[in-house]
């Protein structure tokens, strides 16, 4: 009878090509795509590179950029997707409206005086200024409200400066 043979291991059957085969390849196609020789003169400039952000960060167009950016991020953060799907929504189609807005569709006469009495007794349009109405006092308390320090203004901390 023949003996058990312990230290016996079933090689997998080669399906593809190996992580090594696979590596190799990556690398060949950065190097023919010039991105490795790109990442190496980025590695030995670095701080040539670094000098170079610096410098265009420390301009103060630049940080007024950076800072409004965060703010505008800050305000976003404070909408609950829903009410800002309907506002942008509302936006899209009250711009496509007046974009398509056709003058000879509405005449070329003013309304005149007993035009504008009769829009005045128009519910349909006393609704849909009604949110306008209220949106433009509660932009006008927002440009009211002076703010030191953005930052302070949105977290209701101090900064500490």
């Amino acid at each position: 009878m023949a003996e058990r043979i312990e230290n016996y291991r079933v090689r997998p059957p080669k399906i593809g090509a190996t992580a090594e085969d696979e590596l190799n390849q990556l690398l060949q196609t950065l190097h023919e795509r010039g991105i490795l020789r790109f990442a190496n003169d980025l590695a030995g400039s670095q701080a040539e590179v670094m000098k170079v952000l610096v410098d265009g960060l420390n301009k103060p167009g630049t940080l007024n950029a950076i800072q409004n950016l965060s703010i505008l991020g800050m305000a976003l953060s404070r909408i609950p997707p829903e009410q800002f799907y309907k506002v942008a929504f509302a936006v899209r189609d009250g711009l496509s409206t007046v974009a398509g807005y056709q003058p000879e569709e509405h005449g070329k006469d003013a309304p005149g005086v007993s035009g504008a009495y009769r829009l005045l007794h128009d519910d349909d349009l006393w609704r849909a200024i009604t949110p306008l109405l209220d949106g433009l006092k509660a932009f006008a308390q927002g440009l009211d409200r002076e703010v030191d320090k953005p930052i302070s203004a949105f977290s209701g901390k101090s900064s500490g400066f």
